[in-house]
């Protein structure tokens, strides 16, 4: 017989390639600082069930640009999807790619999407902080300063939207943590256990792959 499982695993299997410290991502930097830090010095393999997670992620996005490119869709434009985007700071990079930019015709409005793919809805009540965060970065880029989170349901495709409100305050804020970050990598500085001191972070040590060497302390 067939074992389809394995074929997947073999599938998703990537190349292992460690960061490199002065190239940083979006997706990061709104989770616990001494994590990424931990990332940077202490790469790992990607286990492959969060691999089967973030291609489940990649599966949503995709449905969801059809569904904004539909022509059944009228009041509405996708003008880019995948978009990438590059911000230099003094000797180090924030790259990425942004989910989705679309036009309401309407209004002539532009607005960035960044999706999100979930387990359930009914624990969403807001935008999260690091996705947020994201897409913050993504305005300020771009110039672009109407951007909204989309969180679709894996399960039935129900979905939520938030909008997230542009502050220059916010986005200046967020690249000083890039600072911080690379600040700290160079200089060989672990960072405070950022999610061990946040109620709302918390929930991150649970799931953490460098739980033991955060409890030690470990550089």
């Amino acid at each position: 017989m067939i074992d389809f499982n394995k074929m997947i695993e073999r599938h998703l299997e990537r190349e292992h390639k460690p960061k490199n410290i002065g190239r940083y991502y979006p997706s990061e930097i709104g989770g616990c600082m001494r994590k990424t830090w931990y990332s940077y010095k202490y790469p790992q393999q990607i286990d492959i069930e969060l691999a089967k997670i973030f291609e489940v992620g990649n599966i949503v996005h995709g449905f969801v640009v059809e569904v904004l490119k539909s022509e059944k869709n009228k009041d509405i434009e996708l003008l880019k999807t995948e978009m990438p985007f590059k911000i230099e700071l003094e000797d180090f990079v924030i790259s990425g790619r942004i989910d989705d930019l679309i036009l309401i015709k309407e209004n002539g409005k532009s607005i960035l999407i960044e999706v999100k793919s979930t387990k359930s809805l009914d624990f969403v009540k807001k935008a999260g902080e690091s996705h947020a965060m994201q897409l913050m970065l993504y305005m300020h880029a771009t110039g672009i300063h109407n951007g909204v989170v989309l969180y679709v349901d894996k399960n039935n495709l129900q979905s939520k939207v938030f909008e997230v409100p542009y502050s220059e305050k916010e986005s200046m804020e967020i690249l000083q943590r890039f600072k911080n970050l690379h600040s700290y990598l160079k200089n060989g500085l672990l960072p405070i256990a950022e999610a061990k001191k946040s109620a709302e972070k918390s929930w991150l040590c649970k799931f953490c792959e460098y739980s033991e060497k955060c409890g030690k302390n470990e550089e």
